[in-house]
């Protein structure tokens, strides 16, 4: 019984060391090609009404993630998942900024303690995004230096 419970302890353990090492090697992979930034994004956020608040702070629909830059888009991948895929994909020319602000109330435990939250809409879609204020030079410089004749809305 003793060694059935022994062995069963060193299994659990060995998964969650094998667990967490995929995670970390799947983050290794996906900043091997450079461009990557820690970007938290909340995705399809209700229309603000006026006789509330415009900001939702109370920090729910945060998920954690690491951007990356392809080309003419935006990969996002969540960090406590195993797929090799983007959760979300946002191309550049479909990207509306509608402001930026400090997080508020239960959004400053959300994320990260140099977060800045961008304002966002995405093919009618709504969404917020943050990031670090580097993060977020590197993110408006990256949507401005759009090809010619390609539409930019940077509030």
């Amino acid at each position: 019984m003793i060694l059935a419970l022994l062995v069963g302890g060193i299994a659990v353990v060995a998964l969650v060391v094998v667990g967490l090492f995929a995670f970390g090697v799947r983050r290794r992979l996906i900043q091997r090609s450079g461009g990557t930034f820690d970007c938290s994004l909340r995705w399809n956020l209700p229309e603000p009404s006026s006789a509330e608040g415009s900001v939702d702070s109370s920090g729910k629909g945060w998920g954690y993630g690491i951007a990356r830059y392809g080309g003419d888009r935006i990969e996002w991948f969540r960090v406590f998942s195993y797929a090799h895929r983007p959760r979300r994909v946002l191309d550049r020319s479909a990207i509306e900024v509608l402001g930026r602000r400090e997080p508020e109330g239960e959004e400053e435990l959300a994320l990260l303690s140099d977060a800045v939250v961008l304002a966002c809409v995405v093919r009618g879609t709504r969404l917020e995004l943050a990031m670090s204020e580097d993060a977020l030079t590197g993110f408006l410089a990256w949507l401005e230096a759009a090809p010619p004749g390609q539409r930019v809305n940077v509030a």
